[in-house]
């Protein structure tokens, strides 16, 4: 192992922005914020695109590890402690300058700021919570920031963090509790769920104290209000927690849940109590903090690793829904697992990592946040796997084929939501024209609906757009896998995966590639 203790700010960046790669965290940035007089940066809802890698992904912040040193050994990990690497960290000030230099160039439009854990929680998390203060008030960074909460540090410092990051994050890591003590011994689900839950409840009080400052509401929360489903938060769904603590569908029947369900009820840091109707309250420094952002404006999010410890798409979908409707989480990434120590203990994958595996999460992901369908209408526990030749959208319309075709012009929003090749913004459009006159296939086409899935499945003033088309699985599945050219794109080739690093751009550049 070797420290970097005289390495130049440079070579710092090289290492820790390397070891942050893993780490997927390029999305919109969810607040809206104005540029302010005496103040460096803004921050947009709509995103914080930037610009482009030569691999065609978009590089928007700077993506960074406090310090890759970690007293921990998750087998996964390529920082876990027992690794020959070379190690380096930052301190709060060089994080500064590098943020704020690297922004009045217009290189980056944000910070995201992870660590490996040195020392201890909660001596990280300090450094952490230094890093962002002296951003906010020394350098007056009015940019997006984007920041990792060290599961097991305590309440005081996660919330401080929250007063003065824009979105924060806990990395639930696997699944499963089982993959978790087989994989990461040093960490448990408790120590995970405790501090999602107070960014959960900080997030709630500061939207209800203050003005609606705090972490907007999710996707998943709204789609749920509309379709009249239980809210996030609500006790009546007990066996979400159950699936969470114990990590598996069996689990949900035998196994009682072990996070709390209930608000936090720390004790304050400061003795100063925000004003509340909560009998728990879970704010208690905003008199000694910036609030005109609000507590985590931009929510929470987490990460998962797929493929790691051998869990089942079922098994990753009922968690994400369990994280969605007990956290009101933004966002649930999926990480294509990467054996980069070439341990023993973990599955050996060829050098290919489940890119479709993971990309297909993200279909089924998106499902369930904006399309209303629920975990258990998408997989069960006799059929546990994606399919991999067909989107999740489509696989579920072929083993429901009783309930199609639709008509276009008398289907209600959440009906047109299931079909194949119809989004949420062309079934809201769908929904509009045909107050205006009856829609055929032509208008339909113009409206942005995905033809080729869509014709097999919808009908307009009672006629499908061919004579010919029939609804049967398995002539569906042929035309649309036929219509389909990406399909097969990968499949039987060699797959070459590299994670984007800071500096290829660069790289290729001084090289004359680009």
């Amino acid at each position: 192992m070797v420290f970097q203790e005289n390495a130049t700010l440079r070579e710092k960046l090289a290492i820790l922005s390397d070891a942050a790669k893993y780490d997927v965290a390029c999305t919109s940035s969810g607040v809206e914020r104005k540029g302010k007089k005496g103040q460096v940066g803004n921050a947009s809802a709509s995103g914080i695109c930037h610009s482009f890698s030569a691999d065609g992904r978009c590089i928007s912040l700077l993506k960074i590890l406090f310090t890759n040193e970690c007293i921990y050994h998750c087998k996964y990990c390529i920082n876990r402690c027992t690794n020959d690497i070379p190690r380096a960290t930052f301190t709060p000030e060089e994080v500064c300058t590098l943020t704020m230099e690297f922004y009045r160039r217009n290189y980056i439009e944000g910070l995201f700021l992870s660590s490996g854990v040195i020392v201890s929680p909660d001596y990280t998390m300090e450094q952490i919570c230094k890093t962002i203060r002296d951003l906010r008030r020394t350098y007056r960074f009015n940019g997006y920031i984007h920041c990792k909460a060290i599961p097991g540090a305590s309440p005081e410092l996660i919330e401080e963090a929250g007063w003065y990051a824009d979105r924060m994050s806990v990395n639930l890591e696997l699944p499963t509790m089982r993959g978790l003590q087989e994989l990461a011994p040093n960490k448990n689900r408790k120590a995970i769920l405790t501090p999602m839950r107070q960014i959960q409840n900080g997030m709630a009080e500061s939207r209800e104290l203050l003005g609606m400052k705090g972490g907007n509401r999710s996707a998943y929360w709204y789609t749920q209000k509309r379709n009249g489903r239980e809210l996030p938060g609500s006790q009546a769904d007990s066996s979400k927690d159950r699936m969470l603590s114990g990590g598996g569908p069996k689990a949900v029947r035998d196994k009682k849940s072990d996070f709390p369900q209930q608000p936090l009820s720390d004790k304050p840091a400061s003795g100063i109590a925000l004003p509340s109707s909560s009998k728990n309250p879970g704010l208690f420094l905003w008199k000694h903090c910036d609030i005109s952002r609000g507590f985590v404006p931009a929510g929470q999010s987490t990460q998962m690793i797929v493929g790691a410890a051998g869990e089942s798409d079922y098994e990753i979908m009922a968690v994400t829904e369990a994280l969605y409707q007990r956290f009101d989480l933004k966002r649930v990434f999926y990480s294509a697992f990467i054996n980069v120590n070439q341990d023993a203990t973990l599955p050996a994958l060829n050098g290919q990592p489940p890119l479709r595996r993971e990309h297909r999460l993200y279909q089924a992901d998106f499902l369930l946040r904006y399309y209303g369908f629920r975990a258990d209408e998408l997989l069960t526990e006799k059929r546990p796997f994606f399919n991999t030749y067909l989107d999740p959208k489509c696989d579920w319309a072929l083993g429901h084929l009783e309930q199609f075709p639709v008509e276009i012009n008398t289907a209600d929003y959440n009906t047109l939501l299931r079909v194949p090749g119809i989004g949420t913004k062309s079934a809201k459009r769908i929904v509009a024209a045909r107050r205006t006159g009856s829609l055929d296939f032509q208008t339909l086409k113009a409206i942005g609906v995905v033809m080729k899935r869509a014709i097999y499945f919808i009908t307009c003033n009672g006629r499908m757009m061919y004579q010919f088309l029939k609804i049967d699985e398995d002539y569906i599945t042929r035309n649309l896998l036929e219509n389909d050219v990406e399909v097969m794109k990968g499949f039987g080739e060699k797959v070459t995966y590299r994670q984007l690093t800071l500096f290829d751009d660069l790289s290729l550049r001084l090289e004359g590639k680009e």
